[in-house]
């Protein structure tokens, strides 16, 4: 049986569905949020009568009740041939388990959950949706599609796309990306709660060896080199490996979320801790 995946909107939703996340809107029903002057919020079948009476100015007090909402969720999935990796895990299965997993969650509290595929260009290959089967068509789409070519700018028209109400965007990538698409990424989506996915592997840095003859392929078109690796190297290696992130952490903090590594295995207990902001 799969893992729930537990996330909550940063800041307040606002879709038209009732659902399961808290929202600016007062009324009748929900969870109860205050009690107000009943001039603040006119509603007659809410007059608390204890409150009403230990009032030393003799007003009339009203409890108010937070009401819930229902939101979007998105999955922004980079599709370019560097996704097609395989090392101690196999990104695509990754990225799949990830998004199945979150579809299923979504729809189960009421939630719609989409999927856009991007490589050159973005492509909705599952449509916001709230119903049953959702994860299973979430599988199948992915499962249909073989990253490949060399760019992933198709994150950034998806982002601009994804107009209107607030929502939760999960975008997925190794983030191995020109610096103006990253910007433009985290550009368009600032209207949104963004959590960036940086998938990565082990053997890109802990399982490489001190010394000794490696075989590297570039995914995107660059073919296939030998290189010497010997300890000079690999820490020049593991410096930059290390600087990338830093930097990709930095931007992402500035529109909101720091990301997230997702590498040789999906947790989604872990993935939980971090979309509820309790990770360690």
């Amino acid at each position: 049986m799969s893992t729930d995946i537990l996330y909550r909107l940063r800041g307040p939703a606002a879709g038209p569905a009732p659902g399961a996340h808290r929202a600016r809107d007062t009324g009748g029903l929900g969870v109860f949020r205050d009690q107000v002057p009943f001039w603040r919020h006119p509603d007659a079948r809410r007059i608390d009568l204890r409150a009403t009476l230990r009032d030393p100015f003799e007003g009339t007090v009203v409890r108010r009740f937070e009401q819930r909402r229902a939101l979007e969720v998105w999955a922004l999935v980079d599709a370019s041939a560097s996704m097609r990796f395989r090392g101690r895990g196999e990104t695509w299965a990754l990225v799949t388990e990830l998004c199945t997993a979150l579809a299923r969650s979504a729809t189960r509290i009421g939630d719609a959950f989409g999927v856009m595929a991007c490589g050159a260009r973005a492509e909705t290959v599952v449509p916001a949706s709230r119903r049953r089967g959702t994860a299973e068509a979430v599988a199948d789409a992915l499962a249909a599609i073989e990253p490949r070519g060399a760019s992933a700018a198709g994150l950034a028209e998806a982002g601009a796309s994804l107009a209107g109400r607030r929502k939760l965007v999960v975008a997925i990538s190794d983030f191995r990306l020109p610096g103006p698409v990253l910007a433009a990424l985290f550009e368009r989506l600032q209207g949104h709660d963004v959590v960036p996915v940086a998938v990565e592997d082990g053997a890109f840095d802990e399982g490489l060896p001190a010394f000794g003859l490696i075989e590297l392929e570039d995914l995107e078109g660059g073919g296939r080199r030998r290189v010497l690796m010997r300890p000079s190297l690999r820490a020049r290696w593991l410096s930059r490996e290390a600087d990338r992130r830093e930097a990709l952490r930095r931007l992402a903090l500035r529109y909101g979320r720091p990301p997230y590594r997702l590498a040789d295995r999906f947790d989604g207990d872990d993935f939980s801790r971090h979309l509820l902001g309790t990770a360690a």
